[in-house]
């Protein structure tokens, strides 16, 4: 199979579901060619150079990535062409007969949106959805400072911050991975996002909120430590309709390191 025949093979089933594929979408080939030969397939967070690598030492030369490779939502390289680092990625990628397309527009279409479902499931929330109730969890009360440090351990994540008063009690929270544009209500006690603008958005509701003594929460995962673990969702989706190489799921990883 080629690389096309894949992406053409995911369009058919994304249609069989009643979703229209839209164009435009950034949901393109990203790099190497469309008529590449596939080997197996990697799905992952985001297409950074180390996953790259680690795609190919696996023998996976078709990477199906979530978010971009060369450093923009648009992947537009036209002031990449005389930089070493891009220069050198795509000579990577061209040397290792690799191909990357992004899914993202589609992937967040499906329900359930596997790139949630994966997080929820990291995370340990699942069993605590409620049905009636998209992305918000019903949990076993639980202070702020334990939620935060559990999804760091469950995460491994080195830069999870957190808003609000570290003992307030949470029994209801919302989560929201990816960029979140989420409004802070007293729906929920804590939001579980991946990234947020840390003015004029939920961060500053919760400090608000907080001082005027009705405490809310933030926790902020990172953008890519709370999706990289839907594109394993992703990877046995695409196993239940394409049986004839192997697919995988290798992480992105976290990107940030603290500072001893």
């Amino acid at each position: 199979m080629t690389a096309q025949d894949i992406v053409t093979r995911i369009q058919q089933k994304v249609a069989s579901l009643g979703i229209a594929w839209r164009t435009p979408t950034r949901d393109v080939f990203k790099a190497g060619s469309p008529q590449t030969e596939v080997k197996a397939i990697a799905t992952t967070g985001m297409a950074t150079f180390d996953a790259i690598k680690r795609s190919a030492a696996a023998g996976r030369n078709f990477v199906i990535t979530h978010e971009p490779t060369f450093y923009s939502d648009g992947d537009q390289t036209g002031s990449l062409e005389g930089d070493a680092v891009y220069q050198e990625k795509q000579r990577f990628i061209k040397d290792h007969d690799m191909v990357v397309f992004r899914f993202h527009d589609h992937a967040h279409m499906l329900r359930p949106d596997p790139l949630g479902a994966g997080a929820a499931r990291m995370l340990g929330l699942t069993q605590y959805a409620l049905p009636s109730e998209p992305r918000m969890y019903a949990i076993p009360q639980a202070t702020l400072r334990a939620l935060a440090a559990d999804f760091a351990s469950r995460l491994k994540g080195h830069a999870i911050r957190v808003v609000g008063s570290p003992e307030m009690p949470v029994r209801r929270l919302l989560l929201s991975p990816g960029y979140s544009a989420v409004a802070m209500t007293s729906a929920f006690d804590v939001a579980v996002v991946g990234e947020n603008s840390e003015v004029g958005g939920i961060a500053e509701y919760a400090m608000d909120a907080t001082a005027s003594g009705h405490p809310s929460g933030v926790i902020i995962l990172g953008h890519i430590q709370s999706e990289d673990w839907g594109m394993r969702e992703v990877a046995d989706w695409l196993k239940t309709f394409v049986t004839e190489v192997p697919i995988d799921w290798i992480p992105a990883g976290e990107p940030f390191t603290r500072l001893s």
